[in-house]
Order: C-alpha cells, then sequence, then structure tokens
C-alpha cells in the first residue's frame, strides 16, 4: 500500500537538530533534481520580489526568507514538521514503533522541493508549491514528473495500492502508469447536510487525515485492493463518516467517496 499526501503548507520549523543532508533523505534517485530545485528556490527567495515569484501573500514574507538558509537550518523528522488540518488528523507523530514502520513503509509526501519525502526524512521547514513555475527550473510539475515515474511507477506497475490523498496541484507530477490504473483509487470527501452532498475543502482535509492514521493503526493486513480499501474505510463509519461508497470504472482509477456530517 502506498498513501500520497500533499505537504501541508504550514510547518513547524525545527529549533535544533543537524543541517540537511540530501544523501540521508528516501528515494536517493532524486537527489540530483533535489539539488536543482533547492538551488533555484534559495536563490529565488533572496529576491526582492521573492513572494510573487512563489507565489505567496505578503504576510508569509518571513518564511520565504527563511528558504534562503535551507542548507543550514534545523532539521526535523517531517512527521513532525508538517502540520496543519491533514497532519494534525493523521498524527504521525504519535505512532508505536510497529505503526512507524508501517508509515515509514506506506506513506509518502509528494513535495515540490524534495519529490518525495518518507516520515522520517530529516528536512527543515520550508516554503514552496509544486504550483510554482520556479526561475532556473520552471514548471515544478513538470519537473518532478520523470524522476517521480522513475521512483514510483515500479510500485505501482507492481500492484501496490495506491491511495492518492492529493490535490490537483500535486496530482499534475505524477500519476499511475495506465497499466496500474486498477489499484489506483483518489480519495474524495463530501459533506451531507439535509440529505445534500457537496464537495468541501477543510472537511476533505481533516478527513483524509483520520483515514491515512487509520491505515497505519488498524490491526491486521494492508489493503491490497480498492474492495479491500473501501471496506477498511467503513471501520470508520459511525465514528468519523456516514457513509463509503467506492465507484470503479473500467480502465480508469477507482474514487474512494467519504461521506461526513
Amino acid at each position: 500500500m502506498l498513501i500520497l499526501l500533499p505537504p501541508s503548507e504550514g510547518k513547524t520549523a525545527p529549533v535544533r537538530g543537524a543541517a540537511l543532508d540530501l544523501a540521508d533523505l528516501s528515494a536517493p534517485a532524486l537527489t540530483t533534481t533535489r539539488e536543482r530545485v533547492l538551488d533555484a528556490l534559495v536563490a529565488a527567495s533572496g529576491r526582492p520580489d521573492a513572494v510573487e515569484v512563489l507565489g505567496v501573500g505578503a504576510g508569509i514574507a518571513d518564511e520565504v526568507a527563511r528558504n534562503v538558509d535551507l542548507r543550514t537550518a534545523p532539521t526535523a523528522e517531517a512527521r513532525a514538521v508538517y502540520t496543519g488540518v491533514l497532519y494534525g488528523a493523521a498524527a504521525l507523530d504519535r505512532l508505536t514503533p510497529a505503526q512507524r514502520r508501517r508509515a515509514a513503509g506506506s506513506v509518502r509526501v509528494v513535495s515540490g522541493l524534495w519529490g518525495l519525502v518518507a516520515p522520517d526524512d530529516r528536512i527543515p521547514a520550508y516554503r514552496l508549491s509544486m504550483g510554482v513555475d520556479l526561475p532556473g527550473v520552471g514548471p515544478l510539475a513538470a519537473a518532478w514528473r520523470e524522476p517521480l515515474r522513475a521512483e514510483l511507477d515500479p510500485r505501482a506497475e507492481a500492484g501496490e495500492l495506491v491511495v492518492d490523498c492529493r490535490s490537483a496541484t500535486y496530482l499534475a507530477a505524477w500519476k499511475p502508469p495506465r497499466a496500474a490504473h486498477g489499484s489506483w483509487v483518489q480519495v474524495r470527501v463530501l459533506r451531507e447536510v439535509a440529505g445534500t452532498r457537496s464537495v468541501v475543502s477543510h472537511h476533505a482535509k481533516h478527513t483524509r487525515g483520520v483515514l491515512t492514521r487509520h491505515l497505519v493503526t488498524r490491526r491486521g493486513a494492508a489493503p491490497g485492493t480498492p474492495e479491500q480499501l473501501a471496506r477498511a474505510a467503513r471501520e470508520l463509519v459511525g465514528t468519523e463518516l456516514l457513509a463509503v461508497e467506492l465507484d470503479t470504472p473500467a480502465g480508469r482509477a477507482a474514487t474512494l467517496s467519504l461521506v461526513v456530517a
């Protein structure tokens, strides 16, 4: 099982810890692209128009300025650096040793800076979206497409279930090859009010985090098919969820709909 998450916009900056060592990150085949993107981000973040270049508001100019020191800034495990609604619900920093091992093998954050991040990878806090057209690199989703294919396609082609909790911005960087679409499940969240369902944002992040935590903490084998994933998600009905629905169109990714109140 491969659970794909988007990074959080907000991050907790480590106050102590070793400096970044790209060679120690998981997926070492991505190191060359990581170096290229990191160098370009450091340069762009030192520009007078850095907030415009990175597509963020002036209110987080301090976070952008912090990018300049990414190579020497303290690092911590990604499970503690990523914060926000999704990661608060997933609580990947509060797992037993056995659960941490499961998360280490199955959870990956798709990042505009690092490409892929495992929960145990040590990273500094940074500010960069996959949707950025980064000077010296270009559109990040395009820059990461081939490296991520080389890293993730073999897992998908081997039949590993892909539980996709990413937003469209991060989906643009990698999709499973067509031959693996039968084991690719996109997770969406719907809110039901007075019998009417609608797509929501805040609840979607929280509920995807709840599902992630459930999948790495529940007893038994990890789901290996869309149907097994739906059965695992239905274990949350009556507590976190109202209903779970699975749509499996032929030749396309399945959709797992999680319905909340």
